[in-house]
């Protein structure tokens, strides 16, 4: 197999099959670029120290910014040195904003290399290069670099999984606890789902990790998890009390905010945060701002990077470095129309497919034009770091090695998204004012999806609430039956399992029948359609 590296050069990601080249090109612009700067040296661990499933990097950075959010995405510092030891393995980083400093040359607000920025992955060798960029997941190098790029690369080398996944536990009113997984791409409200607080009497929601899983299986064939971080990067705007309470209660204190708007106090603000916008606000750019200025006042991908351990229904089991067991794995995306509510897979094969076809209407958190749909599998499009045919092989591989033990996960797919003709959204949760609209860009209503999250919990322990898909069958409605000879193949037939109307828990919903209806239906056209967008999506490809 030839080498090759993953780059992203400026604002486009590619694939490249010459990585001396590369290389050289980097040791150039390496020479001098830490001139008048402090080098950091940054050991850290990636998950619990001394976990089976966790590993070690470190990073050498000239950025006091990527230091202090280290700190608290990671376990860094001494723990990580003495699980190294003299000769462990670890994941090599190199980190510089590209912009030395002469004598007495003053300091730009946010130093970087505007026409020089290469974040750089050498997945054969498990390296890490990036140079001219200071922001998140281009300099703090043990997040995407490592925990998905390099990882699913060392994943796939060991028989493992490295995913772009939340981790949830979902207990039951007799005490009965499940594992949840789920992969939605940016700006779906994945942090939103991790930090649920569930209002059905007798549940509980807890966090274990709101972005990143690292799974392997034990001796019994069970998938088991880590929350490969310590800490959350997520996005700002749309996060307030009133849409995540706890990443607010994360982030207040302890916590770092990057591209928001400053209040004439010193407090932080981003859009959505309040119904109502400050009268008068720094710009994420640094500028004076007010509701009249005709542009946002924080950048529409501003983060926190908070600690985890300050989230207030974090899991104890966060930290437990056997990992916690895996019963359900959840994709999704943000589907206006066309995808139902929610469905089960037949099998992991299936499942597996499911994750394949995984699609999204871009986001300012994703590269493109908002509004634009675009296929993202397993929401790992930005962050597989070898060929994602053999990532998709991988998944298959794992389920054939591993299946015969009769523990592996169940797969389903949801769609929060949904909306009716009059282009509103159906599902309860977001209301037609612009404050709400503004957050339906970043979450999705807590108050179904809880109700989602007890029949997926209920499938997952067994309980026959569900029937096969065919034409319109969704929950039991419309039971026509398809007659066309591609059998379980075909998407529009068979598109997996659903819940009948009586699992589903509706009540304090204000959904009507006609609504509910909607939100399940299996347009045959729209269907077909999707189809031949697949097609081009595989074949090009």
């Amino acid at each position: 197999m030839r080498p090759f590296l993953y780059v992203f050069h400026g604002l486009t990601g590619a694939l490249s099959s010459e990585p001396e080249s590369m290389r050289q090109t980097l040791k150039d612009l390496y020479k001098g670029c830490m001139k008048g700067r402090t080098m950091y040296i940054i050991p850290y661990s990636m998950g619990p120290l001394g976990s089976h499933i966790s590993h070690i990097g470190v990073e050498i950075t000239d950025s006091a910014y990527v230091v202090a959010n280290m700190r608290i995405m990671s376990r860094m510092g001494k723990g990580a040195l003495d699980v190294l030891g003299t000769d462990g393995d670890f994941v090599p980083g190199v980190h510089s904003v590209g912009h030395p400093l002469g004598p007495k040359q003053p300091e730009k607000a946010w130093p970087c290399n505007a026409d020089n920025k290469y974040i750089v992955h050498f997945p054969e060798t498990r390296e890490i290069m990036s140079y001219g960029s200071g922001y998140g997941g281009n300099a703090l190098l043990g997040k995407k670099c490592f925990a998905l790029r390099i990882a699913s690369t060392m994943a796939r080398d060991e028989g493992w999984l490295a995913e772009h996944m939340l981790i949830l536990s979902l207990t039951n009113p007799e005490g009965k606890k499940k594992y949840i997984a789920a992969a939605y791409p940016s700006a779906c409200g994945k942090t939103n789902l991790a930090m649920l607080e569930p209002t059905i009497p007798g549940w509980k929601v807890e966090c274990i990790g709101d972005d990143i899983a690292w799974m392997k299986f034990d001796k019994d064939g069970t998938l088991r998890a880590i929350n490969p971080e310590a800490g959350f990067f997520g996005v700002a705007p749309g996060t307030s009390m009133h849409t995540n309470p706890n990443a607010m209660r994360s982030a207040s204190g302890n916590s770092i905010f990057t591209n928001v708007a400053l209040t004439p106090d010193g407090d932080v603000w981003w859009e959505g945060m309040t119904k109502e916008a400050p009268q008068r606000l720094t710009s994420w750019l640094g500028r004076e701002w007010t509701p009249e200025s005709g542009v946002d006042a924080a950048h529409p991908n501003a983060r926190f990077t908070a600690p985890a351990n300050q989230c207030p229904i974090i899991g104890d089991e966060w930290e437990d470095p056997a990992g916690v067991p895996i019963s359900a794995i959840i994709f999704g995306g943000r589907r206006s129309d066309t995808v139902p509510l929610v469905y089960e897979s037949f099998d992991w094969n299936h499942g597996t497919f499911l994750g394949t076809v995984c699609s999204s209407e871009t986001t300012a958190a994703a590269e493109g034009k908002r509004g634009v749909l675009r296929n993202d599998p397993f929401a790992m499009k930005p962050f597989c770091g070898y060929n994602i045919g053999d990532y998709f092989q991988h998944w298959i591989s794992l389920g054939q090695k591993h299946g015969s033990k009769g523990n592996l996960p169940r797969i389903f797919y949801t769609n929060w998204f949904r909306k009716n003709e009059a282009g509103k959204f159906i599902w309860p949760g977001f209301g037609e004012n612009s404050y709400d609209l503004l957050l339906s860009l970043h979450v999705f209503p807590n108050a179904g999806s809880r109700r989602v999250l007890r029949w997926i919990f209920d499938r997952a322990d067994g309980v026959d609430n569900a029937e096969e898909t065919a034409i319109g069958a969704l929950f039991g409605y419309l039971k026509t039956i398809c007659t066309c000879s591609l059998g379980s193949f075909c998407l529009i037939c068979s598109l997996g399992y659903v819940p009948t109307v009586e699992s589903m828990d509706i009540s304090s919903l204000s959904l009507s029948n006609e609504e509910m209806k909607e939100l399940l239906k299996v347009d045959r056209e729209r269907w077909l359609e999707e189809v031949l967008f697949l097609g081009v999506v595989f074949f090009s490809s």
